[in-house]
């Protein structure tokens, strides 16, 4: 299968695995948010993919969601950054030579980063940039409103301009080990999205990036969280869609893949 199978209606079919850890806890609502666009969803845990390789030869889409993988008693995602970096490395490496679709939301952006797939401006597998301690000192639980950076071409952003979804965590300040590395991602246009109003203390305000292809992608806030309108704190007081407004990064991975 490249991008999707035919299902008996005459339907592609478009397979998206949702990976999860010990301490994730957004599983479920990511594999409600996928289901609503069309994904057939699989939720596997990382120690079944690791003894089954083979699995992810049959998605189009990998996600890995938000929570506190293992506590994050050795850092935010660091356990589970290993596991993808020293135990899954040839097939996630296969995986993106392919042109399949990978998207990290808070806790899955910081296994992404720390595990070097994301931003991949010196190779893959080699981090140069990391999420820590909020500059408040403290967890945050909160509503923010997110830019699309315009030279960012990620087909998740496909359509986006501004949207809203809420943060939950105390390690979500994005930052670079330098300057160069800084500079390195807007020249390359790999920075996604910026915080309207940073909240954490973001080098710039960054709130979500892509590698250069724009299909590795990820962010510190919850998409998948602003599913339905319903979802928004502010939905009774406002005329809002019947959609929420997160889960539109979803649609537009179902849209790319089933092409």
């Amino acid at each position: 299968m490249e991008n999707g199978q035919i299902n008996r209606r005459g339907k592609k079919m478009v397979k998206a695995i949702v990976l999860r850890a010990v301490g994730t806890n957004c599983d479920y609502e990511t594999g409600i948010a996928l289901k609503l666009c069309g994904f057939e969803v699989a939720d596997l845990h990382v120690n079944e993919l690791i003894q089954k390789k083979g699995l992810l030869k049959d998605a189009s889409l990998l996600v890995l969601p938000g929570g506190f993988s293992y506590g994050d008693y050795l850092g935010s995602a660091k356990v589970f950054a290993n596991q993808l970096k020293l135990k899954l490395r040839e097939p996630l490496t296969e995986f993106i030579d392919d042109k399949k679709m990978l998207l990290g939301i808070c806790n899955g952006f910081q296994a992404l980063v720390k595990s070097g797939l994301l931003p991949a401006t010196e190779g893959l597998w080699y981090q140069n940039t990391t999420l820590t301690f909020n500059e408040s000192g403290h967890f945050q639980d909160e509503w923010v409103t997110l830019q699309k950076i315009p030279e960012n071409k990620s087909p998740f952003l496909r359509g986006i301009k501004e949207f809203d979804c809420p943060i939950n965590h105390g390690e979500g300040r994005f930052v670079c080990r330098d300057k160069k590395t800084l500079l390195d991602l807007y020249q390359k246009n790999l920075v996604a999205l910026a915080y309207k109003i940073n909240p954490n203390g973001s080098t710039d305000s960054i709130a979500g990036i892509s590698n250069k292809s724009g299909l590795v992608f990820g962010l510190m806030p919850h998409p998948e969280k602003h599913a339905f309108s319903q979802n928004h704190p502010h939905s009774t007081r406002k005329d809002f869609p019947e959609k929420g407004t997160g889960l539109k990064i979803f649609e537009n991975a179902f849209e790319y893949l089933k092409k």
